[in-house]
């Protein structure tokens, strides 16, 4: 089985790497469902200040994927959120190639329809990108985004974690203010917003370098190949290099892309439709639809007689009693699952003394275990960087 993270979260399996931390696959035990859970990879206070602004966010949404809840354990500390097993959009350009654009408008509607609920908190996510735009796994059926992954978001107004000349985020997706240094503002999420769009369009990264040089030496180009010209004006509108030229909020690009789906053409009766597959694969082993799998502890009554019995005796059932025992197959496997501890063997070696109580014995103190001095020193850590993040409000 995994390991059981305070007490609460039982990581099963890895699902993810980000520069920050892993995502596992998790049981959550009080919850009775399963999570993803982001498990840090460093206890340093500036990570921890981030994770603190990270796991503080509290967006409720279909289209977002926030964090639920988060605990600290020893040295680490992790955060949980909804389990999302369509993979990214990614993926889906991996199995299909260019999507459909009339599919494609409805991704960006809803990714639009996240980002405007994001801003309206006051929050520049500074990161959108395929990768961080998960999708449910809903088949051939209506799609399903979630806009995830706040590890650099941050509140218009506050304080910057890092110099004023370095950007953050993901290269091949800043918006050309960023490049500059300009404070991070929502038109650079929604110029991240059009770079994603054609990645769906033409199934490859854009050059957002080519494209910003051409918007500056020639204008707005005509659609290029495989963009319909009522969606690339959308599109267009997203990719001004000028902040303020792109359209000021996600609402309004949202409503402007209605429009625009309005005027595409009908797709063909022999398109393929696209199918968003389970990319997590099935549990391991000791894991079911409804949680860990405990296997049943057999009674002392179904404990083997340890008396030999006659073959004549095994052979023949007891009149009024059924078939033996051995005729219902093997008994149950002893492996897997046990939320009971395992019984002790009985031995003739004595017990060990706990350290506490020798320590006392001999008139002394017991140093504290390595896993609570471990387990002090996240939360000292914690409280470092919530006094940090709280004194740069002032």
């Amino acid at each position: 089985m995994g390991e059981v993270f305070a007490g609460r979260y039982e990581l099963i399996d890895p699902i993810g790497r980000g520069g920050a931390g892993a995502v596992w696959r998790a049981w959550d035990h009080r919850r009775r469902r399963y999570v993803a859970a982001k498990v840090l990879l460093q206890s340093d206070a500036h990570t921890l200040l981030r994770f603190v602004r990270e796991q503080a966010l509290r967006i409720d949404h279909p289209h977002v994927l926030a964090p639920a809840s988060w605990a600290a354990d020893d040295d680490k500390v992790l955060f949980t959120m909804d389990l999302v097993s369509g993979g990214s959009l990614a993926h889906v350009i991996g199995d299909y190639g260019p999507l459909p654009p009339r599919f494609v408008c409805v991704l960006l509607d809803q990714l639009l329809s996240g980002l405007a609920v994001v801003h309206a908190e006051g929050v520049v996510h500074r990161d959108i990108k395929p990768a961080n735009i998960l999708m449910e796994a809903t088949g051939t059926g209506r799609p399903h985004l979630r806009l995830s992954d706040f590890g650099i978001s941050m509140r218009k107004g506050e304080p910057r974690l890092t110099e004023t000349d370095y950007v953050v985020g993901t290269p091949g997706y800043f918006a050309p203010e960023q490049l500059m240094g300009a404070e991070p503002d929502f038109p650079a999420d929604l110029f991240a917003v059009g770079l994603v769009a054609l990645y769906l369009l033409w199934g490859r990264k854009p050059d957002s370098q080519a494209l910003v040089e051409h918007f500056r030496a020639h204008g707005i180009p005509d659609a290029p190949e495989g963009v319909p010209a009522p969606l690339w004006g959308v599109i267009a509108n997203l990719l001004h290099p000028d902040p303020e030229s792109r359209f000021r909020t996600a609402t309004g690009a949202r409503k402007a892309l209605a429009e625009a789906a309005q005027l595409l053409p009908t797709p063909a009766a022999n398109e393929e439709p696209v199918e968003v597959f389970d990319q997590l694969g099935p549990l391991p082993a000791g894991f079911g639809p409804d949680g860990p799998q405990v296997t049943p502890q057999r009674s002392p009554q179904d404990t083997p007689r340890s008396t030999p019995v006659p073959a004549a005796e095994a052979a023949t059932p007891a009149p009024g009693f059924g078939p033996p025992p051995s005729a219902y197959g093997p008994p149950p496997e002893t492996g897997g699952f046990h939320l009971a501890p395992p019984t002790a063997t009985a031995t003739t070696a004595p017990a060990a003394t706990p350290p506490a109580r020798a320590a006392r014995a001999a008139g002394g103190i017991a140093p504290p275990p390595a896993k609570v001095t471990a387990g002090i020193l996240t939360a000292a850590l914690l409280c470092f960087a919530v006094g940090t993040w709280a004194l740069t409000q002032y």
